[in-house]
């Protein structure tokens, strides 16, 4: 029977590529919308009763799973005494975050290739 030997692993963390799928939208309000009830420390059942949706709508909202309208979204902010404008800037300084390491990489990319040239 043959033996099987290890392949040594890499100590570095693997570099993010151009090919790295963002991050969704609809994830990063739930991230948003789950952070300010849980700073107001209300159950999802508060917050939903609020806004007029379901716990379970809410919770699917906050998961990622569901890709409210506009209406629903401006009702659950509404709900945790928020704005629009609030929860759209914060989604997106997280976009901006998550892209920073892409964009990194296509910084480092172009460098070498100015120096190239």
């Amino acid at each position: 029977m043959a033996e099987l030997v290890p392949f040594p692993r890499s100590s570095r963390p693997p570099r993010p590529t151009l090919t790295d799928p963002e991050p969704l939208w609809r994830q990063l309000l739930g991230d948003q919308l789950r952070r300010r009830r849980h700073d107001r420390e209300e159950t999802l059942t508060e917050t939903a009763e609020k806004a007029g949706v379901s716990p379970q709508y809410l919770s699917e909202v906050e998961r990622g799973l569901k890709e409210p309208s506009s209406e629903m979204i401006a009702a659950i902010a509404g709900a945790l005494d928020t704005t629009l404008i609030e929860l759209t800037s914060g989604v997106a300084d997280e976009l901006r975050s998550a892209a920073s390491p892409a964009s990194a990489v296509v910084s480092a990319s172009r460098a070498s290739f100015a120096l190239a040239a």
